[in-house]
């Protein structure tokens, strides 16, 4: 461990940010309201930057020039000069934020613990933006040590909490931990909206906030920490304890118009704590070692297609060729599984219901998907026919096994243009659907079984089971879930799709499929 921050403390970021901070030290008069914030540019978040990403030549540049720029800003008191420096700075922000961006497209909504250092590199910009309005005098509609308070505000809660919070999930996750970290997460943002509109949503905000990281340094102290971490990341979470009770105290003295506790309070003792207690704590904590990420890149095959496409002129009878290769066929009805192998015998009617909350964005939507002529589901939840042809699709131009496409119609205008492959790992065999969009695609990967010979296909599985979006080289896991039911009933067959948004139905589909 004592190695890796070594290896730490040698990386031109830091050394640069060492220098700097004493540079000032040495040749500026000390003034710790200002060095809360100066310390975070300087030192905390390089520190935590090169551990986390990797730099190219040129943004390392840009960061470290944002460095020097914070630091002549002490030293200088021509207006021109200090818009390059605070210029200079947002633009290492943005820097910053580019990697969390970057980071989240392609993984996407799946991994809790990498999400929230998403969060808190891209919530740095957020600290450059106040920043730059304290020096450049800017009306937010608050004093200059709020504003400045605020960039502060943006660097500790926002950036470096939010990532030791995705730092110790990669070491523990518990679904109370995600609902923590949700909170966290949020928490920087709600407290900002309650403080310039509402004093009601400040002191909810700051509450859950309270529980939070109450909650998460419960959690430390109970969960096994490697032994040089230990002391350093409960001391932090201790510390937090301390100051949040501070910064509740100071929304509820906003909320009640009594002075419990003040600006200067803040400065003195939150401000001063959680620089010293938490920032130094952590930055220690994680350059003696650097939790690994649990999150494996996506291997599975994707189809290659984007928008438009013509398939080859040579017709497939089924969406798969041989049910047995995902699951077992004595298990399920034999009308189900003929209905997979020689689909176009089978007549589909279907009554599409729209979720009541998302009923105005179907509207809007099929507009849209008119023209795409994809995804094109009637607003109307009238049962009606839903003619299909398959077409067997190149797989030099697709790049998955056998791929055929499933174009689905409603009087002549198109629906879906679903190309069908299956791919493998070492438990299971996926459906594996992709829908060509706009330069990009989005995949369903469905995992099957059984039960009561009825087929379940669903994407909230095992393994690669998900909905996915494919744009360039990024591979996004969507919030989206489905899952399909099909069974047999009277000698006919009936099936069920709903989908789900973030965990909420906002689709349903039922299904009437009858041998032609």
């Amino acid at each position: 461990m004592l190695v890796n921050l070594r290896h730490v403390l040698s990386k031109p970021l830091t050394i640069i940010g060492l220098v700097c901070m004493a540079t000032l030290l040495l040749f500026n008069e000390p003034t710790s309201m200002y060095y809360y914030l100066t310390l975070a540019q300087l030192i905390f978040v390089p520190v935590m930057l090169e551990q986390l990403v990797m730099l190219k030549n040129w943004q390392r540049f840009i960061i470290a020039t944002g460095q020097f720029a914070v630091t002549i800003l002490y030293f200088i008191q021509n207006d021109f000069l200090i818009l390059l420096c605070v210029l200079t700075y947002l633009l290492s922000t943005l820097i910053v934020a580019s990697h969390g961006i970057n980071r989240f497209l392609r993984r996407g909504f799946v991994n809790t613990a990498e999400m929230m250092i998403d969060i808190g590199l891209i919530y740095i910009v957020m600290g450059g933006l106040w920043f730059l309005a304290f020096h450049l005098q800017l009306n937010t509609g608050f004093s200059p040590i709020i504003t400045w308070l605020t960039a502060i505000h943006f660097h500790y809660s926002a950036f470096l909490l939010c990532i030791t919070v995705g730092l110790i999930g990669r070491l523990h996750m518990t679904r109370y931990f995600k609902f923590c970290c949700a909170v966290i997460a949020a928490g920087p943002m709600l407290v900002a909206v309650g403080i310039t509109f509402s004093r009601i949503v400040e002191i909810i905000s700051v509450s859950l906030y309270v529980l939070a990281i109450f909650s998460i340094s419960f959690f430390i102290m109970k969960w096994p920490l490697p032994r040089m971490q230990r002391l350093f990341i409960r001391l932090a979470f201790l510390t937090l304890c301390f100051t949040i009770i501070w910064s509740f105290l100071y929304a509820y003295s906003n909320l009640t118009g009594t002075n419990l506790v003040d600006i200067p309070d803040m400065l003195d003792f939150h401000g001063l704590l959680n620089c010293l207690g938490f920032g130094i704590s952590v930055v220690i904590a994680w350059s003696l070692l650097l939790p690994p990420t649990k999150h494996l890149d996506y291997t599975f095959p994707i189809s290659k297609i984007r928008g438009r496409f013509s398939p080859t002129n040579k017709p497939a009878h089924g969406l798969v060729d041989d049910m047995s290769s995902y699951i077992n066929k004595e298990e399920i009805s034999e009308l189900v599984h003929e209905f997979y192998e020689h689909t176009t015998q089978f007549e589909l009617k279907a009554s599409v219901q729209w979720a009541a909350w998302f009923k105005p964005f179907a509207f809007v939507y099929q507009f849209i998907s008119r023209k795409m002529g994809q995804l094109n589901l009637p607003y109307s939840s009238k049962m009606i026919v839903m003619d299909g042809e398959i077409w067997q699709v190149d797989p030099q131009q697709d790049g998955r096994e056998k791929p055929r496409v499933w174009q689905r119609s409603i009087n002549g205008e198109p629906v879906f243009n679903a190309i069908y492959s299956q791919h493998r790992d070492a438990s299971n065999t996926y459906m594996n659907i992709a829908l060509p969009l706009p330069f990009s695609s989005m995949h369903g990967i469905l995992q099957l079984s059984v039960k009561d010979r009825a087929l379940y296909l669903t994407s909230d599985g095992q393994g690669d089971a998900g909905t996915y979006l494919t744009f360039r080289s990024y591979l996004f896991k969507l919030p989206l879930h489905e899952y399909f039911v099909i069974k047999e009933h009277h000698g006919n067959l009936t099936a069920t799709h709903q989908m789900t948004l973030f965990g909420m139905k906002f689709l349903h589909i039922d299904y009437q499929i009858r041998k032609k």
